[in-house]
């Protein structure tokens, strides 16, 4: 048997219940075929960067999987049969990776990246909404003009 890695978008208006009961279809279709699920990760609600069929959002979820081509042309076949499935992506792997994904390591990290220091200081040195007149007054004698 093979080792195989595959990934699928759910749509975003089905709950979480529903992806669940997706990723146990499709695990047992794998089971039915002879394989077996080593790996399952719910990444979660995740946005695009575009949109896919008029969706802007979706449920990610990664299965890694040992078992026969047969049972992962079917797995397939249902995923792009079943409305629910935006895309999916299967890798066949030459050794099992049974460690977590760099997505599930990096869940405990911010998405958002930490402000800039300068501008940090900039907002504070500046005196809040006073400062934007003071800017402009600035600018102009630097232009030359009286005010």
């Amino acid at each position: 048997m093979a080792y195989y890695e595959t990934v699928f978008i759910a749509r975003q208006d089905i709950s979480t219940a529903q992806v669940d009961a997706l990723s146990d279809a499709f695990s047992k279709i794998i089971r039915d075929g002879g394989g077996k699920i080593t790996k399952k990760e719910d990444w979660g609600l995740r946005s695009f960067a575009f949109r896919i069929k008029k969706s802007r959002k979706g449920y990610y979820v990664l299965l890694g999987i040992d078992a026969p081509c047969a049972a992962v042309h079917e797995m397939e076949r249902q995923m792009r049969i079943s409305e629910d499935v935006l895309r999916y992506l299967t890798l066949r792997l030459d050794e099992a990776d049974n460690e977590p994904s760099v997505i599930m390591r990096n869940k405990g990290q911010s998405d958002e990246r930490p402000r800039r220091p300068e501008r940090d200081a900039e907002a504070g040195a500046g005196g809040g909404a006073d400062s934007i007149p003071a800017m402009a007054e600035k600018a102009a004698v630097a232009a030359g003009a009286s005010i």
